[in-house]
Order: C-alpha cells, then sequence, then structure tokens
C-alpha cells in the first residue's frame, strides 16, 4: 500500500517550480527544524518518518511547511519535551495575539 507520501508514477499534473517568498512562519519552522537537529533532539530520518506516518487525509490537507510543524509537535509530545495541553494553550495565545491585532488569516479549509 502507498503512503501518502509516495506519489511517484500518479498523475498529479506538472510541479511549479517556480521560486517563491517564504512566510515568516514557515522560516520559523525551518530554523526551529535546524535547531533541533543541531541539538541531536530530532534527526532528519525521524521528521521524515513522522511525516510519512500522516494518514493520507492529514498529508493531502496540509502544505509542506505545516507537514514539517505537525510532524514537530508530534515529535516534542512523544519525546516528552512538550504535552498536546501546552501546544494547544500556546496556539491559542498566538491566534488571539494575531485576531487581535487583526492578522489572524486562516486559508479556506484550515482549522480555526
Amino acid at each position: 500500500m502507498r503512503g501518502p507520501h509516495d506519489v511517484g508514477g500518479l498523475d498529479f499534473g506538472p510541479v511549479d517550480t517556480s521560486p517563491h517568498d517564504l512566510s515568516l512562519w514557515e522560516k520559523q519552522i525551518d530554523a526551529l527544524r535546524a535547531v533541533i537537529g543541531a541539538k541531536g533532539i530530532v534527526t532528519t530520518h525521524e521528521n521524515r518518518r513522522t511525516i510519512e506516518q500522516m494518514g493520507h487525509d492529514v498529508y493531502d490537507r496540509l502544505n509542506y511547511y505545516e507537514r514539517w510543524t505537525a510532524a514537530l509537535a508530534r515529535q516534542m509530545i512523544d519525546k516528552g519535551i512538550l504535552t498536546q495541553d501546552e501546544i494547544d494553550a500556546r496556539v491559542a495565545e498566538v491566534r488571539q495575539r494575531l485576531a487581535a491585532a487583526g492578522e489572524l488569516e486562516l486559508r479556506e479549509g484550515a482549522h480555526s
């Protein structure tokens, strides 16, 4: 059975390879991944495996950096570094701050 990441040979049309600017949060998750990798907390292989183990529904719904973010949250919980409650509380705090500043924009289909 194919994992959600295994799309070789399937017809998904052309791949958009045009360069694009990363958003601030994408740069931040990239930096977090680099730091936890450099500290030996999570390896590249662990990150890849965590992403590959996402079900098709989750994998297909998330973009590249959203998958990294979901994988990082799962890894921090699995390693006992953070709890789901701690993550949920911080997400709520950030969303409240962004909403108050009029900067909270969720893309269609995203969780609120």
